[in-house]
């Protein structure tokens, strides 16, 4: 049996663009935000995952989120 604790996780934003399209909520322009995400099992850096993050610059809501 092995167990794995995550102690730390950090973000970091590598980039933001403007996506296609609006806000389906309020019209505004929505934003494309590239973040790298690193779990730390007891201080070692061990896992990394990039993801791509929509959200809205006007009502700031985060439209979807996608691998």
């Amino acid at each position: 049996m092995c167990l794995v604790f995550v102690c730390d996780e950090e973000e970091r934003v590598l980039g933001s663009q403007q996506a296609p399209g609006a806000c389906p909520y309020c019209g505004g322009r929505v934003v494309a935000t590239d973040v790298e995400t690193q779990w730390r099992f007891c201080f070692l850096p061990f896992y990394f995952k990039d993801k791509r993050r929509y959200t809205c610059a006007v009502c700031t809501r985060q439209l979807a989120r996608c691998s």
